[in-house]
């Protein structure tokens, strides 16, 4: 997954042609399952599925209609095509793919990828390479192109042409991954000195160095330098002490485990497709970088990275039962399996499903007792359903194989555990320990902050953590919410007020700031908004706790104000 961190610098690409990127609307939905089998009415349910994300039932609605010639059944076919991309049928797609620059040209170039993308899958790199000829696919997909390029002349065993690294010009994309297509290259022409230039050179550039440690050390390892490969893991490690993947190619060296083997042609022209297809995600241009993601996958089905991806995009476009299936392609055996476990077992909980939820980060655990991430899913499972004392255990484990210096991050969540399961001394403990590591964290200001606040404790010291945690994330209505509350208790209503009215525009849903406003509404005197926002609390769904004191509140008000310690608060009771 490093190749879809930090690109910041990539240059924004272009949106996919015809693609709908809008949510289904009620009429998409209804039309997707009306029993119309007129042209028109097959064409409906096609617009109403491709909306929905189903893209495999789009692809047949499309067709159908097409075979029934009352509509245009070249644009129908066009949609058929863009359908079935998105499903994953490549085949099917570079059949259908337009021959003649019709309609949307986004369309057509498209379709000259997609056929070539097919003609690698089969075997035929010399037709591929003539579809991938310089200015051959122009924009949108010019970037996908000049990286696919080299690849489909190494399959002809075209050694001279797959060295030429591809240029656009202004694209970052093009520019970095296009040098490290040819340093793949070089090495498998046994041009090893020139390999080794340009993986040096992107593992140090500036930008994106990190995206290519593990490219460079697998490139070291397999010269046999491991005490150099090594070395270079241990300092990306320095940098970035939590890298599971480095972690885990330090500790192949270490053992002398045997070296990741050089891609094969297919494999790297997947791997060419995966830096377009993660800066179209960067630029939220969900439904191209699922294009992308699907060719990747033809040339490489076992590319468990774009599995990932594809299942949160498709989870994105509310296909759920796409994305799971998606998520399930990653086997046990790979390095993405726990985050494909863990993605697949909050798809459930998000869903309602609780039970299988918990039981798939449970399995995901027991699969491997040692794998770090699993264990902190399944926490974080345990803790958003109320079950704190259970997640504390699990972060327990974790913590203590830590050592002397554990992540402040596990501190934190447990911290968060033991605070709601009613151990405060404890996880007063974790948090102060967790922010001594990190003193300007805005979310460990916060809690921390607020947790004193709501006990009436360091009340001056917790003003000022959250003052800080708001001034570096303003637009966070919880960290206002903790301000005002502060205030509040320190018996300074009016401040109080102008804070809380603000997190409430930030945050109009929660019940907890809605409630904290009424109580700030009563004490300045401004009893019937206070009342107005205490009904409001049992509109939006709060916890039984809130909800019994928002009745208690609404039937009896608030008593006096508590004394504030070294403060001489007025009666506002």
């Amino acid at each position: 997954m490093r190749a879809h961190r930090a690109l910041t610098a990539i240059l924004p690409l272009a949106l996919l042609g015809a693609c709908a990127t809008t949510p289904a609307t009620p009429a998409a939905k209804a039309a997707a399952l009306a029993p119309d089998q007129s042209s028109y009415g097959l064409f409906l349910a096609g617009e109403g599925a491709l909306h929905d994300g189903r893209s495999h039932d789009a692809t047949d609605y499309f067709m159908r209609a097409s075979e029934g010639g009352a509509l245009d059944g070249g644009f129908l076919k066009d949609r058929a095509f863009t359908a079935a991309v998105l499903a994953g049928d490549i085949t099917k797609a570079a059949s259908w793919a337009p021959a003649v620059p019709e309609g949307h040209d986004a369309t057509y170039q498209l379709g000259m990828l997609v056929r070539a993308v097919e003609m690698i899958a089969q075997g035929r790199g010399k037709d591929a390479r003539a579809m991938l000829a310089p200015d051959s696919i122009g924009f949108p997909h010019r970037a996908a192109a000049a990286l696919l390029a080299p690849w489909a002349a190494a399959s002809v065993g075209d050694t001279q042409g797959s060295l030429v690294r591809p240029e656009v010009s202004g694209d970052k994309v093009v520019q970095y991954f296009g040098q490290l297509g040819q340093a793949l290259l070089f090495e498998r022409a046994r041009r090893y000195d020139e390999a080794e230039t340009d993986f040096k050179a992107l593992a140090g550039t500036t930008e994106l160095g990190d995206m290519f440690t593990l490219d460079y050390g697998g490139f070291l390892e397999r010269r046999g330098r491991v005490k150099e490969a090594l070395a270079l893991y241990d300092a990306a490690l320095a940098q970035d002490p939590d890298d599971s993947e480095l972690a885990a190619a330090r500790a192949r060296v270490a053992s002398g485990g045997k070296a990741p083997a050089l891609p094969t042609v297919q494999q790297g022209a997947a791997r060419a497709l995966m830096a377009p297809a993660a800066s179209m995600l960067a630029e939220k241009q969900g439904e191209l970088a699922l294009a992308y993601l699907r060719l990747a996958i033809r040339l490489d089905p076992q590319r468990y990275d774009a599995w990932l991806l594809v299942g949160d995009i498709l989870g994105g476009l509310d296909d759920i039962e796409a994305a799971r299936q998606a998520y399930n392609m990653v086997p046990p055996t790979s390095a993405d399996y726990s985050n494909a476990r863990g993605k697949l077992a909050w798809s459930y909980q998000v869903a309602g499903d609780k039970d299988t939820a918990m039981r798939l980060a449970a399995e995901a655990v027991a699969a491997d007792p040692n794998d770090r991430d699993a264990a902190i899913t399944q926490a974080d499972l345990l803790r958003v359903n109320d079950r704190y004392a259970e997640a504390a255990t699990v972060l327990d484990r974790l913590i203590s194989q830590e050592g002397d210096k554990p992540d402040w991050r596990l501190l934190y969540m447990r911290g968060v555990a033991l605070e709601r399961s009613g151990r405060w001394p404890d996880a007063e403990k974790d948090l102060t320990r967790a922010l001594a590591e990190h003193p300007d964290e805005p979310e460990l200001l916060n809690y921390l902050g607020y947790s004193w606040i709501d006990r009436g404790e360091r009340l001056d010291q917790a003003l000022d953590m959250v003052r800080r945690a708001s001034e570096a994330d303003p637009h966070s209505g919880a960290m206002v919410d903790s301000l005002g509350w502060a205030y509040f208790r320190l018996g300074e209503y009016t401040k109080a007020v102008e804070k809380l009215e603000r997190a409430v525009e930030l945050e109009p849903a929660d019940p907890e700031i809605n409630n904290h406003l009424g109580d700030a509404y009563w004490r300045v005197g401004r009893r019937t908004e206070a009342k107005f926002q205490w009904e409001r609390v049992l509109t939006l769904q709060p916890d039984d706790a809130i909800k019994q004191e928002v009745e208690s509140k609404l039937k009896s008000g608030l008593g006096a104000p508590p004394p504030v310690p070294g403060r001489v608060v007025a009666n506002s009771g």
